[in-house]
């Protein structure tokens, strides 16, 4: 599937930090889309819409306080274009917002290669649009297997097995 035969548009932003070239990032972004919608058989309106932003942390920083009451920088956040209840979604699917800062340094951290965790972020984020979560453990559990069979789709590692010692 290519990025014009997506089930979905997408619109990407690159608002601040040093991020790859935009073309990059949407082959990125396309693959990640692709991979989730295949495995994870996603509800989606033929037609509906995605926002990616790419930003800095100062900016995710202000809207994770704005919207989330936490005054700090996060990897992703998600903004669902439906209800959480919604049993249909479109055409506005949401937007994915995506911290430069906080992306590096946590693949450094986990000794990950950035696209590989920035893939994964954009999986991630993209669940939450449809209503996947982790605040419960078999919430959590499923998020994650979801991801991880996704990932795997993409030749991406299980973020979540425990690195070898």
């Amino acid at each position: 599937m290519s990025a014009n035969t997506l089930p979905i548009a997408i619109d990407l932003l690159v608002e601040a930090g040093d991020w790859p070239e935009e073309d990059q990032l949407a082959r990125l972004v396309a693959q990640a889309v692709e991979a989730s919608f295949a495995v994870g058989q996603l509800p989606a309106v033929k037609g509906s819409e995605l926002s990616v932003v790419f930003t800095d942390d100062e900016h995710v920083r202000q809207l994770n306080a704005d919207y989330r009451d936490k005054d700090k920088a996060t990897n992703v956040l998600s903004f669902p274009g439906s209800p959480p209840d919604s049993k249909r979604f479109g055409p506005l699917l949401g937007d994915i917002v995506v911290a430069r800062e906080t992306v590096v340094a946590e693949a450094a951290e986990q000794g990950l290669a950035f696209e590989d965790h920035l893939t994964h972020l954009v999986v991630h984020g993209l669940l939450h649009l449809f209503g996947h979560d982790h605040l419960e453990d078999d919430e959590a559990e499923r998020m994650e297997s979801l991801e991880t069979e996704i990932l795997a789709r993409l030749g991406i590692a299980d973020p979540y097995a425990e690195p070898p010692l």
